[in-house]
């Protein structure tokens, strides 16, 4: 009361009159809280309704008037020093100022005692963030939290449960009282499950000792419980329950308020983010070691892949796959078959990623046994289709291959071809012949592949490529077309089968851009 004594004697210096303001305790004793004298107590306390009323004093006369508000108090305005000085005017000029005084002061008191009150809770939160700033496990936080958050509002048992998509359901991740893998799994369609009618509805329940009670939950309740919803806001504004928090035995055996309620709303709010956070942070570790995984098994179908230098110097090979995802389908595959012998095969598995790798990589395994065992490339083709053919059928895949040897002293070209249309001779005359696709692809029908033969002069070159580079489309769906393919190949067909292969990609990048690839791609150049 600093403040308002000093209004009331900067008020006696102007006016010439003594002031004082009175209050009435608990218990009935008046008392002065400021004056610019030491009065003696007023011997009547009018009413707000009465209003002022005047004393008689041993000093001389005073007023009295009974102040606004929820305060008992009064304000005595007398005697002065100046005797016909209107008390009346002075006391109502007054009365508003001091009475705002009172106001604020009380104002500030119950504040004081609010937060005296809710200290605990403030601190519990303090604490929460705290808990939360500092451990990754979902776990390890929801316990820790539910401890605190018991002891603050003192309960006995509860248990913190989250969401399960998978099986609908809600898992206790931390409990008190009880180990939280003793406390049963809770079926979100539960319809007498208080804990899942929570999750459902995402509104709070505060219930009495004896009501919703069930077996299922008897594990974390006892008496009254305090059930709230776990919600976590989305950046777009939408909001989701991901889990629900149960408080009951409460050691004062007093019910669950509002305020506990509003309380653990906002901690569960705090839990909702951890939650989230947690899931992020598995997601993103499950995301990083799938990327490593596919980089690794990306490597490793590479390595699988013959080097060019194979075959050389009985000839000059340029090859390259690229899979439309970290693993693909396509294939292919050089052999030295004795002198001025070489083997070139290309092959596509129908579809691609792991399936399709799978089967290309049991193609490329059987292929290099059965190519060395004998000459024909049809029978090489048949023997392979009868490797795989359970392998094809099981899957439901099919492989279009092409196997062809060149054989530079006799100066042929023998091929099979099981359903690959991309197979070409480019002749230094740069007049383009297509080797037929004269049989189904491999695991297409049952018939045994045949083979075929053609001239073949030093100098010549063979072109191979997948119809994931003839099909590339550009923004606007456009094909490449193998026409212009070809032409690349044709027109630089004396230079070396590297630089060809580089001309063709270097027209595939130009053509689709940015756009995905919908197939995986491989070009072989043979030049022998």
């Amino acid at each position: 009361m600093t403040d308002l004594a000093s209004v009331l004697m900067a008020f006696k210096v102007a006016s010439g009159c003594d002031v004082s303001v009175w209050s009435q305790g608990s218990g009935g004793v008046l008392t002065w809280e400021a004056a610019t004298n030491r009065p003696p107590p007023p011997t009547r306390l009018p009413t707000t309704s009465e209003g002022p009323v005047p004393l008689d004093t041993p000093d001389g006369p005073t007023l009295i008037a009974a102040m606004p508000g929820p305060r008992r108090a009064w304000l005595m305005v007398g005697p002065c020093v100046t005797p016909s000085v209107q008390l009346e005017a002075q006391l109502q000029f007054l009365l508003p100022v001091v009475a705002q005084f009172l106001q604020s002061a009380l104002e500030v008191e119950h504040a004081a005692n609010e937060l005296a009150e809710r200290y605990e809770e403030i601190n519990l939160l303090y604490t929460i963030s705290e808990i939360l700033g500092r451990t990754v496990s979902l776990e390890e936080a929801t316990g820790r939290i539910l401890r605190e958050i018991s002891e603050t509002v003192g309960a006995r048992k509860a248990a913190v449960f989250v969401h399960d998509a998978t099986a609908q359901s809600l898992v206790a991740v931390a409990a008190l009282g009880v180990p939280p893998e003793s406390v049963p799994t809770i079926s979100l369609s539960d319809q007498a499950s208080v804990t899942a009618q929570v999750f459902r509805t995402s509104h709070s329940l505060v219930l009495d000792p004896d009501q919703m009670m069930w077996d299922g939950e008897r594990a974390v309740r006892k008496g009254a419980m305090l059930s709230v919803p776990i919600m976590w806001t989305s950046p777009n504004g939408g909001s989701e329950p991901l889990g629900v928090v149960n408080l009951s035995d409460r050691r004062s055996n007093q019910p669950f308020t509002a305020g506990d309620q509003k309380l653990i709303s906002a901690i569960a709010t705090q839990i909702g983010t951890a939650i989230q956070n947690a899931r992020l942070v598995r997601e993103s570790l499950s995301q990083q070691r799938l990327r490593q995984e596919m980089q690794l098994a990306h490597d490793l179908q590479m390595r699988l892949l013959p080097n060019v230098e194979t075959v050389s110097p009985t000839a000059k090979v340029a090859a390259r796959v690229v899979p439309a995802e970290s693993v693909g389908g396509d294939l292919y595959n050089l052999f030295r078959l004795g002198p001025g012998k070489t083997g070139v095969m290309i092959g596509d598995v129908s579809g691609h990623g792991y399936q399709a790798a799978l089967i290309m990589a049991l193609a490329m395994s059987a292929s290099a046994i059965h190519a060395q065992t004998t000459a024909d490339p049809g029978e090489t083709l048949s023997a392979l289709l009868s490797t795989m053919k359970d392998e094809l059928a099981t899957t439901e895949m099919f492989i279009s291959m092409f196997y062809g040897v060149v054989d530079r002293n006799a100066g042929r070209l023998r091929f099979a071809n099981a359903g690959h249309p991309h197979a070409f001779v480019i002749p230094k005359s740069g007049k383009v012949e297509r080797l037929p696709a004269l049989d189904p692809p491999l695991g297409m029908g049952n018939s045994a592949p045949s083979g075929s033969s053609r001239p073949w002069t030093t100098g010549d070159m063979l072109l191979l490529f997948t119809d994931g580079v003839s099909d590339a489309r550009d923004r606007q769906g456009n094909r490449l077309g193998e026409e212009k393919v070809v032409e690349i190949a044709r027109k630089h067909r004396e230079e070396e089968p590297t630089k060809i292969v580089d001309r063709i990609f270097g027209l595939l990048d130009q053509h689709t851009g940015d756009t995905p690839r919908r197939d995986d791609l491989t070009i072989v150049a043979l030049r022998s």
